[in-house]
């Protein structure tokens, strides 16, 4: 397994695997969100290669410079999505998508890394808490159509 930064060699791939994750928007979605994604100079993506030469797994991260829910800096490092193949999971691939991430923050100068997970997201839960993030606060959303 390496991680490698995402290239144009992996857009195809990583939009498959984007997929997987968020299968309610369609593949032809994920493509068009990569090509912004990709644009976006306070973006970057890592993705896990197993030894096949198979894209196995992505983290897409940003630079955020509003207010980062329990962060106290600006920017912050925000993990946006990251997902390892149900087969490849449980060999440190996730964390090494996480540290690479982790690397391409500092460079850029934050302090803080960030992320969230939807509340019932158990499995998420006890990701970030191994990874050693700190849970800050929990919120319910809410709307009432006018």
């Amino acid at each position: 397994m390496r991680i490698e930064q995402a290239a144009d060699e992996h857009l195809e791939a990583w939009a498959r695997l984007r997929f997987e994750l968020w299968p309610h928007s369609s593949l032809e979605h994920h493509r068009a969100e990569l090509a912004q994604f990709r644009a976006h100079e306070n973006a970057s993506a890592f993705v896990t290669i197993d030894s096949a030469g198979h894209v196995v797994g992505f983290a897409e991260a940003t630079l955020r410079h509003d207010y980062v829910n329990g962060c106290e800096t600006s920017s912050v490092l925000f993990l946006e999505g990251i997902y390892v193949r149900p087969e490849d999971r449980r060999g440190g691939a996730a964390r090494a998508l996480c540290q690479a991430v982790a690397a391409w923050g500092r460079e850029a100068g934050c302090t803080e890394f960030a992320s969230d997970a939807l509340i019932g997201n158990l499995a998420s839960h006890a990701f970030h808490a191994a990874l050693g993030f700190v849970e800050t606060r929990r919120v319910v959303y809410f709307r009432k159509l006018l």
